[in-house]
């Protein structure tokens, strides 16, 4: 090169004299011609082969239309090539004599014109393979232009040159600005993986070694000036190069954590679509949203630590290896601090590992809300709410206290890493006492200041990421356990092809619901034809729905085999209903069909309740259909299986919930010789007699297996069981129901995404009310403990910088025992402090959790009602998953971080106000800077974690309903379906998520742009004072402001982190306000114990309304009830039956009026006063998890004898005599292992032991057959012949002996009287009668 440079008349390559050692530094014209022209064409030549590779083995994203940007930059990179060649041409005509003499010259410009087209390609080349932007190029253009910026002073002698160079150098800036952008995105874009480097870690060194410069340049008085602002300049330039690699690096941690939190939640909903019934009984509700909410977060935590695992021991042993070639064998003392420290958190981290039964207690705590929350009705009716706060007051401080225990270690942990890099800080002091002649100067000690500030990084982070991966591995393991539960074999069911013969058969069937339990159906032979109507019939217990659940494959099949032949439609006992319009209900997924649509309706009896639905068939339904009736519901589910048009129709007693008339309708129509589905194979499970005359074949079920089987014909000349069933009953027949549940009459449409938002900013009220719940004893001693640890670090530091500036007296320094000693105590203190504050945070934040907490359920249980009905149980368990665990664990996490850094910035700005005082003209500009940007970041942050908090409700609720419905979305197929509208759930959670830690990302660049201009600031301000400033302050002054940019970044990020999560605050104290119940209990009240002693009921000119505004649900209602007397409550749908009873039991108050029991108003008692005092078998029978004691008797105050004599006079004690565990079986999820007459019976037992004066039977035996329902009755004259009964009538005849039958019509009462004087005077309850074959 040299060489060269002589042939073509240059001055040599470099030149010591010209370049350092002057006050006017300038680089050689040889330098300039090669190294700065070849040096960006040599690295585009070296890494382009590399690059085109790369693009062309990665997944193809489809193509970029020309746009804009990319004309742009292609026409500025052929402008630059020509400008090149010009100059070529220019010196082949100016200077074609001295030719030989330019020959280095003229390789440049021809260089770079190729290099130039290059470029032109690569662009072009990233076009057709869909790369947006170019990493490659942008780093070419960048050293372009920086290579550029030295030679423009170099043409004053040649205009022409300078104007054509400073042109070009003006375009490429330009193409350079133009790199920054990327193009539009490809015609068909797919995501791929992105390979995150950390390659911010690498310039820590470098970083070290430019201070290390500086302070060299501070002790050597007659070094030059310029030096000090290269150093200075370097610093700011290495520093800002830092943050872009940092945040380009998070942001690309993040994107990959996101995509993995978005593949496991759906990984987790497909699974639950294919769980086992034996599977399902042990992965709860609760649990699984626990999953989607916690665990799935902390896998994305786990992300971001990720590279810490490994990274962190590099840049230990990096820090070590400078520490050693500083200080020598000194540095072995830290090396043996950070070893030890090792093993202790290795420990600790083993240790509460075994502490995250917290997780358990959570899952079980959700589990349990889930329930309360489903069966809220319940619990209002029978007064338990106080119960059930205990219940979860129990697993709440389990929760707590292994929280607690887990906080704690994590605080010896942190304290412990703190105190160890604080042990190495005393490595230099070591380097003193190895020998006398060993002497700290201001370089030796900052440069080892600076570097054990780099590894206070990695071991303050060590210590986060260990606790992630801990909680990572746990939550792993969950997972797994999870999708390792059994699956539904395909094979439990052969599906076929649909054909005319045999539509099903089971030869030999033997089914259980588990792997490993006994068979609930045994010996099942049974082949359907084609079009064929069975009928299926038994009592409660023999089996029938089990038989269904066969037949679609949800039972574990342990001999013989199912065969169907086609589509199958499955109709479920209790109607699945689905959060959105009724329409979408029907159709469910469908086309919609007019003309068909429109005969299903009629056909379903669904027409009339059109007319009182908002808004018709776009009415929204609440979650499991709260602003339907039952039969409503009922007639729902059977429209959705009608309109599917299947083959196979599974109909599991979808007449129960609905009138007599409505009943013959929907038989007629739909499922009868003569109905829509005549050509179908239709199953149907019914207590109905008066229907199997019409079936083909009729199957006897008794104690899971066929006792008969045949036509009607057949079995009633056989004289058998069947036989004998049909003539006990050939008078009742007929059901005659008045109706279902009338919550139709509310016409309350559910909206269910409606949020409203408050300002942007999250409002102080929130932290006033977070840190009121902490405590001002917590508060007072978190701020003292910060500000102590912060001042021991201060003096610690500043010992340092006097120790440096000691001067040596004979080649040695004095009293190194002193300073020391002063240094370690110092230290001690320090890191006692942090553990103290550490402790301190974390137990504030969990007093203020367990607070926020109990406020939330108090809230929530005293809510009333109409609360439930109107808000989606997917945003209530949303409050009690994801944002209490928020608050367990989030907020004292970014209160830790953010108050530790605070401190530590207010301790560098004191630091540098101290050494260089002008740096408040700086620092005062750079704070009203801060202030604004991050002003204007949290307004945007609160509103997207708000949007995102938003968008996460509905995927619970989705979850909630798919697993509730999951064997109906079997039956029809529709998995496909449903997983898309999952994905599509997550996505829109993930679209308001992603924009959130982009946010993020753009405040911490800005922020920590500013803290690098302080650094430069704080730079330059020493070099300029050089003069007055000591090198040990100077040293203390820089190496404190190098650690700015970091400590803003974590500011940020805790910052950001608080500010969020306080959103969670927001969120769970927002039900504080929601209209809440009157009092349980009155203080002072002088409610007889024994009341009601008789039962007299008055209704005094009551009325009702379910919202202000709305029709009269009950209206002028005024009636006498007797003691003991036996009322009847009929009516058609919409009539006020239900109404009634919520009137009754203050589920709504009173409009107007009032009810009088026992010569008491019961607006003027306490609500458990008057709930516990009456009794209600609802008809919806609700079981919780846990033993059926608890389900009886939830307050324990019952003994054994009583709860067995309950058992026994509702039927059920031989059942219960049979369990292995009796008293103490476990009911599963919901009562799931149990029959819904079984359950219906439970709910008898209860209202026996009860023992009240007044009894209401709101359509009590819906569910339960015809022998059951007699002897339910009979039971109900037996035992509660003392008593005052009302009976919301579902079977006429069960009331035909009342006292009284009180006819309901639009809200009013019609007529009353006893049942012969109504039948006498052929009014509204003769024409009843007449329609359920009683008259």
């Amino acid at each position: 090169m040299e060489e060269l440079c002589s042939v073509s008349g240059l001055d040599p390559l470099w030149d010591w004299n010209l370049t350092w050692y002057t006050s006017r530094p300038d680089l050689t014209q040889c330098f300039q011609h090669t190294v700065l022209v070849w040096f960006p064409c040599v690295y585009l030549w070296t890494c382009s082969p590399l690059y085109l590779l790369y693009l062309q083995l990665r997944q193809h994203r489809g193509v970029i239309p020309l746009s804009k940007l990319c004309c742009s930059k292609t026409l500025l990179g052929l402008s630059l090539a020509s400008f090149g060649l010009l100059e070529i041409f220019y010196f082949l005509v100016k200077k074609n004599q001295e030719i030989q003499n330019h020959l280095l010259i003229l390789i440049g410009p021809l260089t770079r014109s190729l290099t130039l087209v290059l470029a032109v390609v690569i662009i072009q080349v990233d076009r057709m393979k869909g790369s947006r932007s170019s990493i490659l190029l942008f780093l070419f253009w960048t050293l372009l232009v920086l290579c550029s910026l030295v030679p423009l002073k170099g043409f004053s002698s040649d205009g022409i040159r300078f104007v054509v160079f400073f042109f070009c150098f003006f375009l490429q800036l330009i193409q350079l600005i133009l790199s920054c952008f990327s193009d539009h995105r490809p015609l068909s874009e797919k995501n791929s993986y992105v390979q995150v480097t950390h390659t911010r870690r690498h310039l820590v060194t470098i970083v070290v070694d430019a201070l290390s410069l500086l302070l060299e340049f501070m002790r050597d008085k007659n070094a030059e000036m310029w030096k000090g602002f290269l150093f200075a300049t370097f610093l700011f330039l290495l520093s800002c190069l830092q943050s872009l690699f940092h945040h380009h690096y998070m942001f690309h941690c993040f994107t990959v954590g996101m995509r993995l939190k978005t593949a496991v939640m759906g990984l987790v909903y497909r699974k639950c679509l294919l769980l086992s019934n034996s599977a399902r009984r042990q992965c709860t509700l609760g649990e699984i949203i626990n999953l989607v909410s916690a665990d799935t977060q902390k896998l994305m935590d786990f992300v971001v630590y990720l590279n810490c695992l490994w990274v962190t021991p590099i840049e230990i042993t990096l820090c070590f290896y400078f520490l050693w070639q500083l200080l020598g064998p000194a540095a072995l003392a830290g090396i043996i601090t950070v070893i030890l420290i090792f093993p202790l958190n290795g420990f600790i981290a083993k240790v509460r590992s075994k502490l995250q039964v917290q997780m358990k207690f959570m899952d079980s705590r959700i589990k349990l809300m889930n329930e309360i929350l489903n069966g809220m009705k319940i619990l209002k009716f029978y007064a338990w709410e106080e119960a059930f706060l205990r219940r979860v007051g129990v697993l709440r401080d389990g929760e707590l206290d292994a929280l607690k225990r887990s906080q704690i270690l994590h605080s010896v942990s942190l304290a412990s890493f703190n105190s160890s890099s604080f042990l190495v800080s005393l490595t230099p002091a070591f380097y003193v006492l190895m020998d006398e002649r060993n002497v700290l100067d201001a370089q030796k000690i900052f440069v080892s200041v600076a570097l054990i500030n780099i590894l206070k990084t990695p071991l303050s982070q060590l210590p986060f990421a260990m606790s992630t991966t801990m909680q990572a591995v746990v939550s792993l393991r969950r997972l797994g356990n999870f999708l390792y539960q059994d699956e539904l074999k395909p094979d439990n069911v052969e599906r076929l092809p649909h054909s005319t013969g045999v539509a099903s058969q089971t030869p030999g069937g033997s089914f259980s619901w588990t792997n490993d339990g006994l068979p609930c159906l045994q010996r099942i032979n049974m082949k359907v034809k084609t079009g064929f109507l069975v009928a299926v019939v038994g009592h409660v217990g023999s089996g029938k729905s089990s038989l269904l659940s066969a037949m679609l494959g949800e039972m574990e099949r342990r001999s013989g085999f199912i065969s169907i032949k086609g589509s199958v439609a499955y109709i479920p006992q209790q109607a699945w209903i689905q959060n959105t319009s009724l329409k979408d209900n029907i159709l469910f997924g469908g086309e919609r069909k007019e003309s068909w649509y429109h005969r299903v309706l009629e056909a379903c009896a669904l027409l009339p309740d059109l007319d009182i639905l908002p808004a018709g068939d776009s009415t929204e339904i609440g979650e499991k259909g709260l602003n339907l009736s039952g039969g409503q519901k009922q007639r729902v589910s059977l429209a959705r299986a009608v309109y599917r048009r299947s083959d196979v129709y599974l109909l599991d007693d979808p007449l129960s919930a609905v009138d007599a008339h409505v009943g013959q309708h929907i038989f007629d129509r739909v499922i009868g010789p003569r109905g829509l589905l005549k050509d179908k194979t239709r199953v149907l499970v019914t207590h109905g007699l008066s229907f199997l005359s019409k079936a083909d074949l009729i199957l006897v079920m008794e104690e899971g297996h066929v006792s008969e089987m045949g036509s009607y014909m057949e079995l009633m000349e056989r004289r058998g069981a069947f036989a004998k069933l049909i003539h006990t009953f050939s008078g009742n027949q007929r059901r005659g129901s008045s109706t279902p549940r009338d919550k139709s009459e509310k016409s309350v449409e559910v909206n269910i995404n409606k949020k409203m938002f408050s300002s942007c900013q999250v409002k102080l009220q929130m932290y006033r009310e977070y840190f009121r719940t902490v405590g001002l004893t917590f508060i007072m001693t978190i701020i003292f403990l910060c500000a102590f640890q912060q001042a021991a670090s201060l003096a610690y530091n500043y010992w340092l910088s006097l120790w440096a500036d000691e001067p040596t007296v004979n080649g040695t320094q004095s009293d190194h025992g002193l300073k020391l000693s002063v240094f370690a105590a110092l230290g001690f203190t320090q890191g006692m402090a942090m553990f103290g504050t550490t402790l301190a945070i974390a137990l504030g934040g969990i007093v203020a959790s367990r607070h926020l907490h109990a406020d939330l359920l108090n809230s929530v249980l005293r809510s009333q009602m109409s609360f439930f009905e109107v808000t989606p149980s997917g945003n209530l368990l949303n409050r009690f998953s994801k944002e209490i665990d928020a608050i367990d664990c989030m907020i004292p996490d970014g209160l830790k971080m953010m108050l530790g850094y605070l401190f530590k910035l207010l301790e560098i700005c004191i630091i540098l106000l101290l050494a260089t005082p002008f740096t408040g003209l700086v620092l005062l500009p750079l704070t009203c800077v801060y202030i604004l940007i991050q002003s204007f970041y949290v307004a945007s942050s609160c509103q997207l974690r708000r949007l995102e908090a938003v968008s996460r409700s509905p995927i619970y609720s989705h979850f909630n309903e798919t697993v509730q419905g999951a064997s109906v979305i079997r039956a029809f197929g529709e998995q496909r379906r449903f997983i898309l509208h999952a994905d599509h759930r997550i996505d829109s959670n993930q679209e308001a998520y992603f924009p959130r830690f982009i946010a993020t990302r753009w405040l911490a660049v800005n922020l920590e742009f500013l803290g690098n201009v302080l650094v430069l600031a704080a730079a330059i301000l020493s070099v300029r004072g050089r003069d007055e400033l000591s090198p040990g302050i100077v040293g203390l002054a820089v190496t404190h402001s190098l650690q700015v940019t970091g400590i803003l970044s974590w500011i940020v990020r805790s910052w950001t982190d608080v500010e969020n999560n306080i959103v969670s605050v927001e969120r769970v104290k927002e039900y504080d306000s929601t209209p809440k119940e009157a009092a349980w209990t009155l203080e002072g009240s002088l409610l007889p114990a024994e009341w009601p002693t008789t039962g007299n009921i008055q209704f005094e000119d009551f009325g009702l309304q379910y919202r202000k505004g709305l029709d009269w649900a009950l209206n002028d209602i005024t009636i006498s009830i007797q003691d003991r007397e036996k009322v009847g409550i009929v009516g058609r749908t919409g009539a006020g039956k239900s109404s009634l009873a919520l009137g009754i039991f203050r589920i709504l108050e009173a409009a107007k009026g009032r009810i009088i029991i026992d010569g008491i108003n019961i607006a003027d008692i306490g609500l458990h006063d008057l709930r516990s005092r009456i009794t209600i078998i609802p008809q919806d029978p609700v079981l919780f998890s846990g033993s059926l004691r608890m389900n009886l008797d939830p307050f324990d105050t019952s003994s054994d004898e009583d709860l067995w004599k309950a058992l026994e006079l509702a039927h059920l004690s031989s059942f219960v005599s049979a369990l292995p565990q009796k008293l103490n079986h476990h009911c599963c999820e919901g009562g799931e292992n149990l029959s819904l007459g079984q359950r219906q019976l439970l709910c008898l037992a209860r209202a026996l032991l009860r023992k009240t004066r007044i009894l209401l039977l709101d359509e009590a035996t819906a569910a339960v057959d015809l022998k059951t329902d007699q002897l339910i009755q009979s039971t109900i004259r037996a035992q509660f012949d003392g008593c005052t009964i009302l009976t919301i009538a579902h079977r006429l005849n069960t009331i035909m002996d009342y006292t009284r039958v009180v006819v309901m019509d639009r809200g009013s009462i019609a007529e009353t009287d006893s049942p012969p004087q109504l039948l006498h005077l052929q009014g509204h309850f003769y024409q009843m009668c007449v329609e359920a074959g009683l008259a």
